[in-house]
């Protein structure tokens, strides 16, 4: 299958659960491979050039309540209690959070971003073709609402050094779920800051 361009048609970024608790890792009740830091500074890079690029953003947050009633089977794997309301570990790092008319920001229950949320109809309206993932998990959020995207049919491109998993070989399975299910999905920060440059974005409007 030949590897698709990196944007095709109207790109629409998905800054995913990067929230405090990520820093402290399975002490906030997931566990989390090493690099957090490094993944984070990569997102403020991409959020950063798709202000520049005039690419709408969503940030999601998960968040339960502290009743623990809407976890269902989320704590029968590997996770413990997490995300809570009002827990300082839930709220969304300070860099990256929704700023400005094109910036929208979805809390969610579950896993993938489209699971009773409103993203499908954010999307419809914005006429994305193209979504593009950083955040976390890989192989979790990220995984999820990669394949709920693949299935209703938008181009899925994820930042694979913008995304962190559970552990280094969950996060490498799920980056190779993702190539699989659409050849050139998985793309660099600067390979993506290459394509939202001003001279390449120039030469998009003109074409």
């Amino acid at each position: 299958m030949p590897k698709q361009a990196m944007i095709v048609g109207r790109a629409v970024l998905l800054v995913i659960d990067i929230q405090k608790g990520g820093a402290e890792g399975a002490a906030a009740g997931i566990p989390y491979m090493d690099g957090h830091a490094a993944v984070v500074a990569n997102a403020e890079r991409v959020v950063a050039a798709a202000r520049s690029a005039g690419v709408p953003i969503v940030f999601f947050q998960e968040a339960h309540r502290r009743s623990l009633v809407d976890f269902g089977r989320e704590l029968d794997g590997a996770e413990g209690v997490h995300c809570l309301e009002g827990d300082v570990a839930t709220e969304l790092v300070e860099q990256l959070r929704p700023s400005g008319p094109d910036e929208h920001f979805i809390a969610k229950r579950r896993y993938s971003c489209f699971f009773g949320t409103e993203l499908q109809i954010l999307l419809r309206g914005l006429r994305a073709e193209t979504l593009i993932l950083v955040g976390a998990l890989t192989d979790v959020c990220v995984h999820y609402t990669f394949a709920d995207g693949h299935q209703h049919d938008f181009y899925m491109r994820v930042v694979q050094d913008a995304v962190i998993g559970s552990s280094l070989a969950a996060h490498n399975a799920s980056l190779a779920a993702f190539e699989y299910l659409q050849s050139g999905a998985r793309r660099s920060t600067d390979e993506l800051l290459a394509a939202w440059a001003p001279s390449m974005l120039e030469v998009a409007v003109a074409q």
